[in-house]
């Protein structure tokens, strides 16, 4: 698999906790040099990042745990941009380590978290994450 780099960002209302909002990112990907900066007052985001396949190795293990692995190949077929994968996932759903794919506005209240790949080929890291029924081994 060719080189990936994983970025995540959440929004942090009033309203949440920051410590809880990174528990959540860390349930479903494994990032480094997080930070977080003030985008408006009192409300802030939230930033990873990371490199490497194994930052989405969470995220392969709960896809297979939740028994989504079908529906979320499709997702993520459709979340292929020119340069890897941007998909959203729900801040509360990820805080109790399983996954639910959301819109980036609306389906999740408080906003979700985005996850953006970079790698020369999102079908490979597709494949990958949730391997289509032929390709499963059994389990």
């Amino acid at each position: 698999m060719d080189e990936i780099s994983v970025e995540v960002e959440a929004m942090v209302y009033p309203t949440e906790d920051r410590e809880k909002i990174i528990a959540a990112i860390s349930n479903v990907v494994t990032v480094q040099d997080v930070s977080e900066l003030e985008v408006r007052p009192s409300i802030h985001v939230v930033r990873g990042r990371g490199s490497g396949k194994e930052c989405l190795v969470k995220l392969q293990n709960l896809l297979r745990q939740d028994r989504i692995r079908d529906a979320a190949r499709a997702l993520l077929y459709s979340a292929i941009t020119t340069n890897g994968l941007l998909f959203h996932l729900n801040k509360q759903v990820a805080f109790v380590n399983h996954v639910s794919f959301c819109s980036a506005e609306g389906e999740s209240p408080l906003g979700p978290i985005t996850v953006k790949v970079q790698c020369s080929n999102p079908t490979m890291v597709i494949d990958w994450l949730a391997p289509g029924i032929q390709d499963r081994v059994k389990e």
